[in-house]
This record gives C-alpha cells, sequence and structure tokens, in this order.
C-alpha cells in the first residue's frame, strides 16, 4: 500500500510538528501547539537580531524566537507579497491560482476563492482558534477566524484604530 501525501498536508504537518519540538511534550488533544506565523513584505533574512542583525535591536521578535520554533532555512515562494501569501496560505504552487500570477490585484475580480481550503481554513476545521491581522490582499475574504487589518495591498496602511475588524463565518 502506497501513501499519498499532499504538499497542503504536508505543509499543514511540518508546522504542527515544528511547533510541537518547542514544547516540553508531544501534543495532546488537551494540549495543542499555539501557531503564530508572521509575513512581513521585504524582510529580510537578517533584518532581525535574533538572525544576526547588529545595527538594531528587535527584542519582541528576539523573545518568540527563544520560546518557539526559529526557522533558519526558508525560500519566498515569489518576489511579490500576493504570490508568496497564496502560495503559503493554499500550500500550491502560487500560479496554479489567479491571484498568484501577476500584479495588482486591486480593483480585478480575482483572488482565493472564500471556500478554497487554506492552511488556517484547516487549522479552523481542527478546532484551532484563527485570526489574520493586517493586510489581506488575496481577494475574497476567507472562511475562517477573525480579521482585523486592511483588505488591499495597494492602499496605505490606516492606523490601527481604523482597521476593520470582522468576526469570519464559518
Amino acid at each position: 500500500m502506497q501513501l499519498a501525501i499532499t504538499r497542503r498536508g504536508l505543509l499543514a504537518g511540518g508546522i504542527a510538528m515544528a511547533a510541537a519540538e518547542g514544547s516540553d511534550a508531544a501534543p495532546s488533544a488537551a494540549r495543542r501547539p499555539n501557531i503564530l506565523f508572521i509575513m512581513a513584505d521585504d524582510l529580510g533574512y537578517a533584518d532581525l537580531s535574533c538572525y544576526g542583525q547588529p545595527d538594531f535591536k528587535t527584542p519582541n521578535f528576539d523573545k518568540l524566537a527563544s520560546q518557539g520554533v526559529r526557522f533558519t532555512q526558508a525560500y519566498a515562494n515569489s518576489a511579490v507579497c500576493s504570490a508568496t501569501r497564496t502560495a503559503f496560505m493554499t500550500g500550491r504552487y502560487q500560479y496554479r491560482l489567479t491571484v498568484g500570477l501577476e500584479e495588482p490585484i486591486s480593483g480585478r475580480n480575482v483572488g482565493i476563492p472564500p471556500t478554497h481550503p487554506t492552511l488556517p481554513s484547516l487549522l479552523h476545521n481542527a478546532g484551532y482558534s484563527t485570526a489574520l491581522i493586517g493586510k489581506w490582499h488575496l481577494g475574497p475574504l476567507p472562511n475562517f477566524g477573525l480579521w482585523i487589518g486592511v483588505q488591499s495591498g495597494t492602499a496605505p496602511v490606516p492606523p490601527a484604530s481604523d482597521w476593520n475588524e470582522t468576526a469570519i463565518a464559518d
């Protein structure tokens, strides 16, 4: 019998296993690992002091890195933000969805379909509380968790007090 593993399943399992490595015990149904993923546009490998940046300090990121799993080998799937977000969120090569094909996407009817499986929707369906804070910029809002932020990637980011806050229906 041959075991079939999808890229999406491998991505979700890899993140869960990596998060579990930082804990004292194996996760159980009662104690699952917390997962915090931070995607920052134009953030380079050595832009944080926990990765060797000597010119300035990033104590909050350093604390997160010291208490969890710190990745030292990674690959951004594209040179632009929407395509990279598409690849991460779906576990698929970004060009398999129209949203990953080209920039800009604002003003066009493209995006990740709200019902398309994503890493956060799979985690949400597994009982995790999920949220997106910041820029979505992948078309229609997804069907998972809480969203606080801006939907477009081309508009200036407003002050946090002006951000939209929406509890997205399951």
